[in-house]
């Protein structure tokens, strides 16, 4: 079955403390928001310590057009895609050339060409490299483009593949916006790059191997305007329910126990989750709904607290860390949320 070769993650330099986010905000929004002051608190109450921001504090209190954002996401995307996909080439000791195929995801800017038809050209990677771009999963993305990416190992055992999820939330950000979606907005996103390779069974395995067993997404009917974008004029208008954590609480246990039963397991077998934090409360969700023994999401809330939601990424920061740090032998689970509303789901088998 497809196996992960290497996974890297970007460290932006400006990575911030939350509470001089908060103070920053504070100084924003107290003119034309009334309820700043008591709203503040939310920053308080993500327990996210420090945010991985793509651009100084500073660029924040400027109104930019949505052309510059979007140019701005571009240039920034291309550049450290292009370093973290170094990174895993490095890692995994292949030759850029023997990369297959490519697939991007992102949900907080646009490129036509896409950004792999971008990096292709940057990187002169193979012309003939099977590539796609990703739009509109959200946070949902990471895990379903980790998917695909392993499908496509799987019905071509030389097949190397790239995935790359590239989210810059911050880019978004509405200077003149005084919504409540947009307060919570800057007190939770921030902005993620990773990049990984999926190989097929042709490729020789290394010492610690996490396998692809099988996915599923599922799609819950009528819930459209839970999460998601609202395009206006001057850019992408962050939208997201407070009944987000119910849904969750409602339906996560079947649809876990339920994927798990196809594959002849139990909530017991899995020994590594591999969650998108998403926010407090839904982790609370998760916690409860589930209701395992122990802090068995330890590895997703340390990612939520040293970077923040970094929409698509943020899962694939989280793999990260159990590749590189350890993991326990058996099975893992990768889950994410996202617009839709949808849930996405791969069970992974892992190896020391």
């Amino acid at each position: 079955m497809p196996s992960l070769a290497a996974i890297s993650k970007i460290d932006f330099p400006f990575k911030t403390d939350q509470q001089d986010v908060k103070e920053y905000a504070k100084k924003l929004f107290a003119v034309s928001f009334p309820e700043v002051e008591r709203m503040l608190s939310t920053f308080d109450h993500t327990e996210i310590a420090t945010r991985n921001l793509c651009k100084p504090l500073d660029y924040y209190s400027q109104v930019h057009t949505f052309q510059d954002q979007n140019l701005e996401y571009i240039r920034l995307t291309l550049e450290y895609s292009v370093d973290a996909i170094e990174k895993c080439i490095s890692s995994a000791q292949i030759n850029k050339d023997d990369i297959t195929d490519i697939i991007f995801v992102s949900t907080t800017g646009l490129a036509t060409p896409s950004m792999d038809a971008l990096i292709i050209n940057k990187m002169r990677l193979n012309q003939h490299i099977n590539h796609m771009a990703i739009f509109g999963l959200g946070c949902g993305g990471g895990v379903s483009g980790y998917a695909k990416a392993c499908t496509l190992a799987k019905a071509n055992n030389d097949a190397v593949v790239l995935l790359v999820t590239a989210e810059l939330c911050s880019l978004t950000f509405l200077r003149d916006d005084f919504s409540k979606s947009n307060f919570i907005g800057a007190s939770l996103f921030a902005d993620g790059v990773a990049a990984c390779l999926i190989m097929g069974d042709n490729h020789t395995k290394k010492e610690n191997e996490i396998t692809f067993v099988d996915n599923q997404s599922k799609l819950y009917f009528d819930t459209l305007d839970i999460m998601g974008w609202d395009f206006g004029n001057n850019g992408f208008k962050v939208l997201f329910s407070s009944g987000i954590p119910s849904i969750i609480a409602q339906n996560v246990r079947n649809d876990v126990t339920s994927f798990l039963a196809k594959n002849q397991l139990e909530l017991a077998d899995i020994k590594n989750f591999i969650f998108h934090p998403g926010g407090k409360k839904v982790l609370t969700a998760y916690q409860e709904a589930l209701a395992i023994e122990g802090d068995f999401l330890k590895t997703t809330r340390e990612i939520m607290q040293g970077y923040g939601n970094m929409s698509s990424s943020t899962v694939l920061y989280v793999l990260e860390k159990f590749f590189s740090k350890g993991f326990e032998n058996g099975y893992g689970l990768m889950m994410s949320m996202g617009p839709g509303f949808s849930c996405e789901m791969v069970l992974l088998q892992m190896r020391k």
